[in-house]
Protein backbone atom coordinates (compact mmCIF):
# COMPACT_ATOMS: atom_id res chain seq x y z
CA UNK A 1 0.00 0.00 0.00
CA UNK A 2 1.04 3.33 -0.87
CA UNK A 3 0.50 6.04 1.35
CA UNK A 4 -1.07 9.15 -0.35
CA UNK A 5 0.25 12.96 1.32
CA UNK A 6 -2.73 15.00 1.11
CA UNK A 7 -3.11 19.04 2.23
CA UNK A 8 -6.04 20.90 3.62
CA UNK A 9 -7.22 21.90 0.33
CA UNK A 10 -11.17 21.38 0.03
CA UNK A 11 -9.76 18.88 -3.31
CA UNK A 12 -7.84 16.86 -0.54
CA UNK A 13 -10.67 16.91 2.20
CA UNK A 14 -13.07 15.47 -0.66
CA UNK A 15 -10.68 12.42 -1.04
CA UNK A 16 -10.11 12.25 2.59
CA UNK A 17 -13.78 11.78 2.89
CA UNK A 18 -13.99 9.73 -0.09
CA UNK A 19 -11.52 7.44 1.58
CA UNK A 20 -13.31 6.86 4.79
CA UNK A 21 -16.31 6.28 2.82
CA UNK A 22 -15.01 3.09 1.08
CA UNK A 23 -13.61 1.35 4.25
CA UNK A 24 -9.81 3.14 4.37
CA UNK A 25 -7.67 4.59 7.07
CA UNK A 26 -6.74 8.34 6.65
CA UNK A 27 -4.59 9.90 9.65
CA UNK A 28 -6.36 13.50 10.76
CA UNK A 29 -4.95 16.15 12.41
CA UNK A 30 -6.94 16.92 15.28
CA UNK A 31 -5.55 20.26 18.18
CA UNK A 32 -4.43 17.21 20.42
CA UNK A 33 -2.70 14.61 18.38
CA UNK A 34 -3.31 13.05 15.09
CA UNK A 35 -5.81 10.65 15.43
CA UNK A 36 -5.78 7.27 12.94
CA UNK A 37 -9.17 7.38 11.18
CA UNK A 38 -12.16 4.88 10.02
CA UNK A 39 -15.59 4.84 8.95
CA UNK A 40 -17.09 4.04 12.76
CA UNK A 41 -20.27 2.39 11.28
CA UNK A 42 -18.41 -0.02 9.76
CA UNK A 43 -16.58 -2.76 11.50
CA UNK A 44 -14.13 -4.06 8.68
CA UNK A 45 -13.13 -0.36 8.22
CA UNK A 46 -12.45 -0.17 12.17
CA UNK A 47 -10.81 -3.84 12.47
CA UNK A 48 -7.92 -2.36 10.20
CA UNK A 49 -6.82 0.15 12.80
CA UNK A 50 -6.70 -2.15 15.46
CA UNK A 51 -4.07 -4.12 13.08
CA UNK A 52 -2.83 -0.98 11.67
CA UNK A 53 -1.54 0.17 15.06
CA UNK A 54 -1.35 -3.44 16.86
CA UNK A 55 -3.95 -2.06 19.19
CA UNK A 56 -5.40 -4.97 21.42
CA UNK A 57 -9.26 -5.32 20.69
CA UNK A 58 -10.54 -4.51 24.03
CA UNK A 59 -9.69 -0.77 23.90
CA UNK A 60 -12.33 1.00 22.92
CA UNK A 61 -12.29 4.01 20.29
CA UNK A 62 -13.60 7.08 20.20
CA UNK A 63 -16.23 8.66 17.49
CA UNK A 64 -15.44 11.94 16.57
CA UNK A 65 -18.47 13.96 14.90
CA UNK A 66 -18.49 17.14 13.65
CA UNK A 67 -21.27 19.26 15.41
CA UNK A 68 -22.73 18.64 18.64
CA UNK A 69 -26.51 17.69 17.19
CA UNK A 70 -24.78 14.34 15.87
CA UNK A 71 -24.80 13.20 19.58
CA UNK A 72 -28.31 11.64 18.90
CA UNK A 73 -27.47 9.76 16.03
CA UNK A 74 -24.75 7.96 18.04
CA UNK A 75 -26.00 8.02 21.65
CA UNK A 76 -28.93 7.86 23.84
CA UNK A 77 -30.41 8.79 27.63
CA UNK A 78 -28.18 11.62 26.85
CA UNK A 79 -27.82 13.71 30.48
CA UNK A 80 -28.35 17.53 30.57
CA UNK A 81 -24.43 17.35 31.77
CA UNK A 82 -23.38 16.32 28.10
CA UNK A 83 -24.96 19.62 26.66
CA UNK A 84 -23.75 21.81 29.27
CA UNK A 85 -19.87 20.14 28.78
CA UNK A 86 -20.42 20.39 24.55
CA UNK A 87 -21.59 24.32 25.01
CA UNK A 88 -18.77 25.13 26.90
CA UNK A 89 -16.13 23.07 25.07
CA UNK A 90 -16.63 21.85 22.04
CA UNK A 91 -15.15 21.79 19.14
CA UNK A 92 -12.53 21.20 21.98
CA UNK A 93 -10.10 18.28 23.53
CA UNK A 94 -13.27 16.71 25.34
CA UNK A 95 -14.75 13.40 25.11
CA UNK A 96 -17.53 12.29 26.92
CA UNK A 97 -18.67 8.76 27.47
CA UNK A 98 -22.51 8.13 26.95
CA UNK A 99 -25.11 4.98 26.27
CA UNK A 100 -24.51 3.99 22.67
CA UNK A 101 -27.12 3.42 20.18
CA UNK A 102 -26.96 0.00 18.22
CA UNK A 103 -26.17 1.42 14.90
CA UNK A 104 -22.46 1.89 16.43
CA UNK A 105 -20.79 -1.55 15.77
CA UNK A 106 -19.10 -3.40 18.98
CA UNK A 107 -16.04 -3.51 16.86
CA UNK A 108 -15.65 0.47 18.12
CA UNK A 109 -16.91 0.19 21.23
CA UNK A 110 -14.69 -2.65 22.40
CA UNK A 111 -18.04 -5.02 23.30
CA UNK A 112 -19.36 -1.81 26.06
CA UNK A 113 -22.61 -0.70 25.94
CA UNK A 114 -21.41 2.97 25.91
CA UNK A 115 -19.28 5.22 23.43
CA UNK A 116 -16.84 7.95 23.58
CA UNK A 117 -17.74 10.93 21.52
CA UNK A 118 -16.01 13.94 21.13
CA UNK A 119 -15.90 17.04 18.39
CA UNK A 120 -12.68 18.04 17.75
CA UNK A 121 -11.49 21.35 17.38
CA UNK A 122 -9.68 21.23 14.03
CA UNK A 123 -12.23 22.35 10.71
CA UNK A 124 -10.07 20.63 8.03
CA UNK A 125 -10.94 17.57 10.13
CA UNK A 126 -14.61 18.66 10.88
CA UNK A 127 -14.85 18.70 7.01
CA UNK A 128 -13.79 15.48 6.50
CA UNK A 129 -16.60 14.10 8.63
CA UNK A 130 -19.18 16.43 7.33
CA UNK A 131 -18.12 15.38 3.97
CA UNK A 132 -18.25 11.41 4.72
CA UNK A 133 -21.32 11.79 6.36
CA UNK A 134 -20.44 9.02 8.87
CA UNK A 135 -18.45 9.60 12.52
CA UNK A 136 -14.66 9.19 12.37
CA UNK A 137 -13.34 6.48 14.82
CA UNK A 138 -9.74 7.60 15.41
CA UNK A 139 -7.22 6.52 18.08
CA UNK A 140 -3.98 7.86 18.45
CA UNK A 141 -2.35 7.50 15.00
CA UNK A 142 1.04 6.35 16.27
CA UNK A 143 2.40 2.37 16.87
CA UNK A 144 0.42 1.02 20.09
CA UNK A 145 1.84 1.68 23.16
CA UNK A 146 4.65 4.05 21.99
CA UNK A 147 4.58 8.47 22.08
CA UNK A 148 1.18 9.75 20.60
CA UNK A 149 1.89 11.75 16.83
CA UNK A 150 1.43 15.13 16.79
CA UNK A 151 2.97 16.22 13.67
CA UNK A 152 2.38 14.39 10.02
CA UNK A 153 6.36 13.10 9.65
CA UNK A 154 5.82 11.47 13.02
CA UNK A 155 2.25 9.36 11.47
CA UNK A 156 4.13 8.81 8.12
CA UNK A 157 7.47 7.24 10.85
CA UNK A 158 5.09 4.81 12.29
CA UNK A 159 1.92 3.80 9.22
CA UNK A 160 3.96 4.66 6.19
CA UNK A 161 2.55 1.38 3.98
CA UNK A 162 -0.18 0.86 6.70
CA UNK A 163 -2.79 2.85 5.84
CA UNK A 164 -4.25 5.04 2.69
CA UNK A 165 -3.47 8.57 3.32
CA UNK A 166 -2.85 11.24 6.21
CA UNK A 167 -3.97 14.81 6.14
CA UNK A 168 -1.22 17.18 7.06
CA UNK A 169 -2.70 19.50 9.46
CA UNK A 170 0.33 20.74 11.08
CA UNK A 171 1.94 20.27 14.53
CA UNK A 172 -0.97 19.85 17.17
CA UNK A 173 -1.74 22.72 19.18
CA UNK A 174 -2.73 20.66 22.58
CA UNK A 175 -0.16 17.83 21.73
CA UNK A 176 -1.93 15.29 24.83
CA UNK A 177 -5.25 13.32 23.97
CA UNK A 178 -8.08 14.60 24.85
CA UNK A 179 -10.14 14.56 28.56
CA UNK A 180 -12.71 11.44 28.79
CA UNK A 181 -15.29 12.12 31.44
CA UNK A 182 -17.74 9.29 31.98
CA UNK A 183 -21.65 10.87 32.30
CA UNK A 184 -23.12 7.15 32.92
CA UNK A 185 -22.71 6.62 36.27
CA UNK A 186 -24.63 8.34 39.24
CA UNK A 187 -21.72 11.29 39.42
CA UNK A 188 -19.34 12.52 36.58
CA UNK A 189 -15.85 10.68 36.64
CA UNK A 190 -12.50 11.63 34.79
CA UNK A 191 -11.53 8.79 33.23
CA UNK A 192 -8.02 10.45 31.39
CA UNK A 193 -6.94 13.92 31.94
CA UNK A 194 -6.30 16.19 28.77
CA UNK A 195 -6.69 19.16 27.88
CA UNK A 196 -9.31 20.33 30.08
CA UNK A 197 -8.03 20.36 33.41
CA UNK A 198 -10.39 18.82 36.34
CA UNK A 199 -10.86 22.17 37.88
CA UNK A 200 -12.92 23.69 34.44
CA UNK A 201 -15.07 20.43 34.47
CA UNK A 202 -15.95 20.66 38.38
CA UNK A 203 -16.61 24.32 37.88
CA UNK A 204 -19.79 23.43 35.54
CA UNK A 205 -20.38 19.78 36.70
CA UNK A 206 -20.14 19.91 40.32
CA UNK A 207 -18.19 16.80 42.03
CA UNK A 208 -15.83 15.23 40.04
CA UNK A 209 -14.71 11.81 40.92
CA UNK A 210 -11.05 10.46 39.34
CA UNK A 211 -10.73 7.38 38.10
CA UNK A 212 -7.59 4.93 39.95
CA UNK A 213 -6.49 4.91 36.21
CA UNK A 214 -5.45 8.78 36.43
CA UNK A 215 -2.84 8.34 38.71
CA UNK A 216 -1.86 4.87 38.98
CA UNK A 217 -1.78 1.57 37.49
CA UNK A 218 -4.58 -0.92 37.20
CA UNK A 219 -5.39 -4.20 36.61
CA UNK A 220 -4.81 -5.95 32.93
CA UNK A 221 -7.86 -7.95 33.14
CA UNK A 222 -9.79 -5.22 34.46
CA UNK A 223 -12.63 -3.85 31.98
CA UNK A 224 -12.05 0.42 30.71
CA UNK A 225 -14.64 2.25 28.91
CA UNK A 226 -12.29 4.81 27.46
CA UNK A 227 -8.76 4.34 25.98
CA UNK A 228 -5.61 4.79 27.33
CA UNK A 229 -6.37 3.40 30.65
CA UNK A 230 -5.15 0.29 31.16
CA UNK A 231 -2.06 -0.21 28.60
CA UNK A 232 1.71 1.07 29.06
CA UNK A 233 1.43 3.57 27.06
CA UNK A 234 3.40 6.56 25.29
CA UNK A 235 6.33 5.07 26.18
CA UNK A 236 10.00 5.11 23.82
CA UNK A 237 11.90 1.90 23.53
CA UNK A 238 14.51 3.39 26.22
CA UNK A 239 13.34 3.24 30.09
CA UNK A 240 11.91 5.63 31.55
CA UNK A 241 12.24 7.16 35.20
CA UNK A 242 10.77 10.01 36.35
CA UNK A 243 12.91 11.84 38.90
CA UNK A 244 10.82 13.84 41.54
CA UNK A 245 11.99 16.95 43.82
CA UNK A 246 13.48 20.11 43.48
CA UNK A 247 15.81 21.13 40.49
CA UNK A 248 18.77 20.55 42.61
CA UNK A 249 18.04 17.50 44.24
CA UNK A 250 17.01 15.98 40.78
CA UNK A 251 20.31 16.83 39.05
CA UNK A 252 22.12 15.72 42.07
CA UNK A 253 20.21 12.55 41.57
CA UNK A 254 21.24 12.35 37.70
CA UNK A 255 24.78 13.22 37.87
CA UNK A 256 25.47 10.67 40.19
CA UNK A 257 23.96 7.97 38.11
CA UNK A 258 24.26 8.99 34.67
CA UNK A 259 25.96 6.28 32.37
CA UNK A 260 26.54 6.74 28.34
CA UNK A 261 23.16 6.09 26.53
CA UNK A 262 21.57 7.93 28.87
CA UNK A 263 19.54 11.07 28.20
CA UNK A 264 17.49 13.64 30.39
CA UNK A 265 14.20 15.03 29.81
CA UNK A 266 13.73 18.72 31.43
CA UNK A 267 11.93 21.58 31.35
CA UNK A 268 13.87 24.12 29.35
CA UNK A 269 14.68 26.34 32.80
CA UNK A 270 16.58 23.45 33.66
CA UNK A 271 18.98 22.52 30.97
CA UNK A 272 22.25 24.48 32.68
CA UNK A 273 21.44 22.16 35.13
CA UNK A 274 21.56 19.07 33.34
CA UNK A 275 24.54 20.10 31.54
CA UNK A 276 27.02 17.36 30.19
CA UNK A 277 23.71 14.74 30.70
CA UNK A 278 22.63 14.61 27.53
CA UNK A 279 19.70 17.23 28.41
CA UNK A 280 16.09 17.83 25.87
CA UNK A 281 14.19 20.51 26.88
CA UNK A 282 10.00 19.90 26.10
CA UNK A 283 8.80 23.29 26.96
CA UNK A 284 8.83 25.39 29.79
CA UNK A 285 7.88 24.57 33.39
CA UNK A 286 6.35 28.27 33.86
CA UNK A 287 4.23 27.96 30.32
CA UNK A 288 2.48 24.23 30.93
CA UNK A 289 1.11 24.67 27.40
CA UNK A 290 4.60 24.45 25.78
CA UNK A 291 4.98 21.06 27.80
CA UNK A 292 1.64 18.95 26.97
CA UNK A 293 2.67 20.11 22.97
CA UNK A 294 6.07 19.35 23.50
CA UNK A 295 6.14 15.78 25.10
CA UNK A 296 5.36 13.60 22.60
CA UNK A 297 7.28 15.21 20.14
CA UNK A 298 10.68 15.08 22.24
CA UNK A 299 9.87 11.46 23.67
CA UNK A 300 10.35 10.56 19.89
CA UNK A 301 13.22 12.26 19.19
CA UNK A 302 14.95 10.51 22.01
CA UNK A 303 13.55 7.04 20.56
CA UNK A 304 16.48 6.60 18.54
CA UNK A 305 17.81 3.44 19.24
CA UNK A 306 21.18 5.24 21.07
CA UNK A 307 19.52 5.96 24.19
CA UNK A 308 18.40 3.47 26.30
CA UNK A 309 17.39 5.51 29.50
CA UNK A 310 15.74 8.41 30.06
CA UNK A 311 15.56 10.56 33.63
CA UNK A 312 12.57 13.18 33.08
CA UNK A 313 11.33 15.36 34.87
CA UNK A 314 7.55 15.64 35.56
CA UNK A 315 5.66 18.74 36.56
CA UNK A 316 3.18 19.11 39.24
CA UNK A 317 0.13 21.28 39.55
CA UNK A 318 -3.28 21.52 38.02
CA UNK A 319 -5.10 22.19 34.48
CA UNK A 320 -3.16 20.69 31.50
CA UNK A 321 -0.48 19.38 33.92
CA UNK A 322 -2.50 16.70 35.32
CA UNK A 323 -2.30 15.28 31.70
CA UNK A 324 1.43 15.78 30.98
CA UNK A 325 1.93 14.49 34.28
CA UNK A 326 -0.27 11.05 33.31
CA UNK A 327 1.32 10.88 30.47
CA UNK A 328 4.93 10.68 31.43
CA UNK A 329 3.52 8.69 34.58
CA UNK A 330 2.21 6.02 32.05
CA UNK A 331 5.64 6.38 29.58
CA UNK A 332 7.41 4.95 32.31
CA UNK A 333 5.23 2.36 33.76
CA UNK A 334 4.90 4.29 36.72
CA UNK A 335 8.86 4.37 37.76
CA UNK A 336 8.95 6.95 39.72
CA UNK A 337 11.55 8.25 42.47
CA UNK A 338 11.65 11.24 44.87
CA UNK A 339 15.34 12.74 44.50
CA UNK A 340 14.43 14.73 47.59
CA UNK A 341 14.60 11.08 49.73
CA UNK A 342 17.27 9.61 48.54
CA UNK A 343 20.45 9.41 50.35
CA UNK A 344 23.02 11.32 48.19
CA UNK A 345 25.87 8.70 49.80
CA UNK A 346 23.94 5.88 47.85
CA UNK A 347 25.36 6.24 44.76
CA UNK A 348 24.90 3.00 42.36
CA UNK A 349 25.39 1.93 38.88
CA UNK A 350 22.95 -0.16 38.33
CA UNK A 351 20.53 0.56 35.31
Amino acid sequence: MTTQLLSTTEQDLERAAELIRSGGLVAIPTETVYGLGANGLNPEAVKKIFEAKGRPQDNPLILHIHDASQLRDFCREIPDAAWTLAEAFWPGPLTMILPVRDCVPKTTTAGLDTVGVRCPDNAATREIIRLAGVPIAAPSANTSGKPSTTTAAHVLHDMDGKIDAIVDGGPCRVGVESTIVDLTGEKPRLLRPGGIGPEALSALLGELEIDNAVTGEIAKDAVVRAPGMKYKHYAPAAEVLIVDGSPEAAARYVRERFHAGDAVLCFAEELALFAGCNPTAYGREHDPASLSAGLFAALRALDDGRVQRIFARCPNGGGINVATRNRLRKSAGFHIVNAEAVDPLQVTGDK
